[in-house]
C-alpha cells in the first residue's frame, strides 16, 4: 500500500508527463495566451471548474474520455503553469 507521499509523488510525475505531452501537441499555448491576457489563468480554471461541477453533479458527459481525475489533473497543471510563468517573470525582472 502506497503512502500519501508516494501517491503525491506519483501524481506529480504524471502531471509533468501530461504537461510535456500537451506542450508537444499544442505548443506553449498557455504562455502565449497569458502574454496577451495576463489573468488567463482565471478563465482556464473557471472552464475546468464548470467541467468538474458538471461531472460531479452526474450530468451526462458528451466527452466521455474526460474523467473527474483528468479534470483535476488539468486544473493542477494550470496552477503549476501559472506558477512557472510567475517565476520566469520574477527572474526576468531580477535580471534587468
Amino acid at each position: 500500500c502506497m503512502s500519501k507521499y508516494e501517491i503525491h509523488a506519483k501524481i506529480c510525475e504524471e502531471l509533468t508527463q501530461i504537461y510535456y505531452n500537451k506542450n508537444q501537441d499544442y505548443g506553449d499555448s498557455f504562455a502565449i495566451v497569458r502574454a496577451k491576457v495576463p489573468d488567463a489563468i482565471r478563465v482556464r480554471l473557471w472552464d475546468k471548474m464548470l467541467r468538474l461541477d458538471n461531472l460531479l453533479s452526474g450530468a451526462d458527459a458528451l466527452v466521455q474520455s474526460e474523467t473527474i481525475e483528468d479534470t483535476l489533473k488539468d486544473m493542477a497543471n494550470y496552477c503549476l503553469m501559472e506558477l512557472i510563468e510567475r517565476q520566469l517573470e520574477k527572474e526576468k525582472e531580477n535580471a534587468d
